[in-house]
């Protein structure tokens, strides 16, 4: 089993503001996403049952940013991404609750 990347927050914020290739997936809820989200994040909610579905929408080649709020639900989203074939994900290892830079809202 391969395991996505971790990063820390400010690791996170400089990958993903420097990577033209970045997508920044949120798989936290909606309501988590509306409380506030990293700028230009896709929300895909883990507990949603088409999750799976639409992230094998999402184009292989691309390299994927994943958070949620602790940095469980991201890892386990990364693994399965990783299991599908994606061939970079990287997620935030202990979530938005460690992010300093602005949310969007």
């Amino acid at each position: 089993m391969e395991n996505p990347i971790n990063l820390s927050a400010s690791d996170f914020y400089q990958k993903i503001s420097s990577d033209e290739n970045a997508v920044i997936v949120d798989v936290r809820t909606p309501q988590e996403f509306n409380d506030g989200h990293i700028q230009n994040s896709l929300l895909i909610d883990i507990y949603n049952p088409t999750f799976q579905s639409k992230i094998l929408e999402l184009d292989k080649t691309k390299n994927y940013y994943v958070y949620c709020r602790s940095g469980n639900r991201s890892y386990h989203a990364g693994v399965f991404m990783l299991s599908e074939g994606f061939g970079s994900v990287q997620h935030l290892e202990e979530g938005i609750i460690s992010w300093t830079e602005k949310l969007e809202r």
